[in-house]
């Protein structure tokens, strides 16, 4: 097993590409922390680790808080003694035109999608320094790097921004051990993609992105979550501060 031994902190990991990830953690043999904004569905999914004969706990948090970060933090410290892996998956968006889109909506998105990779990332950095080992995962997007998505102005910067944080964090962690590396996923099939465009418009969100892939299809939570459990495993352990486009070839980014 990869993360034999491992324990590993999955924000947003009660549905889509984070449920995914904590389940191949957990396959892997990690100890998973399993968070959302919500304890019930974030039980859920540690239940059904669980039920496989994997670890998992559910603590609920909001990434946008430091306070309640820092619980999350705390809580799988004491129930597991150790955290080698962070995975900031949590993610929200709002969509609106540039010229339309309301401060709270921007704010919020901000909030959650770059400020709580950097509160989880900051929470966890004295536990990895200490045991000089750590591996930082952060889920951004191909909005970060230039996709267009009508209305996803908010979601595009702050996810550009993680791809940012990402590096700044690669530069001052490195010489403890750390790895930090961003998975920059194309169009994934998840139920968010529905909550945010709505049934029919979501179908054809996705049927645009097989047309933008050189491979004529879109990617599955399960894509993403291998290619985290590389990077999450000493498979990678010469890698750091890289960006990684998963996107089944993106003809317009080409």
């Amino acid at each position: 097993m990869k993360l034999e031994g491992k324990v590993a902190i999955v924000t947003g990991s009660a549905r889509g590409i984070g449920k995914a990830i904590a389940q191949k953690f957990a396959a892997e043999g990690a100890a998973v922390a399993v968070n959302a904004l919500h304890l019930e569905v974030a039980e859920e999914t540690a239940r059904k680790i669980r039920s496989e004969g994997g670890k998992a706990i559910a603590i609920k948090a909001d990434t946008s808080q430091k306070a309640e970060v820092q619980d999350l933090v705390r809580e799988t410290l004491d129930k597991f003694g150790a955290i080698h892996i962070l995975v900031n998956n949590a993610g929200i968006s709002r969509t609106n035109s540039l010229l339309k889109m309301k401060e709270e909506d921007w704010d919020l998105v901000q909030a959650v999608d770059l400020k709580g990779v950097f509160l989880c990332t900051q929470a966890v950095l004295g536990q990895m320094r200490e045991q000089k080992y750590g591996k930082i995962i952060n889920i951004s997007s191909l909005s970060a790097l230039g996709a267009y998505n009508p209305g996803a102005v908010a979601y595009a910067a702050a996810k550009a921004g993680v791809v940012s944080l990402t590096k700044s964090t690669a530069r001052e962690t490195g010489r403890y051990g750390i790895n930090a590396n961003c998975i920059c996923p194309g169009r994934v099939l998840t139920d968010m993609i529905f909550t945010v465009h709505g049934e029919e418009a979501g179908k054809r969100f996705m049927e645009d992105g097989k047309k933008l892939s050189l491979l004529g299809c879109v990617g599955s939570p399960d894509d993403i979550a291998n290619l985290a459990l590389f990077l999450a495993s000493d498979e990678s352990k010469f890698m750091t501060g890289q960006i990684i486009r998963m996107d089944g070839g993106r003809a317009d980014l080409l």
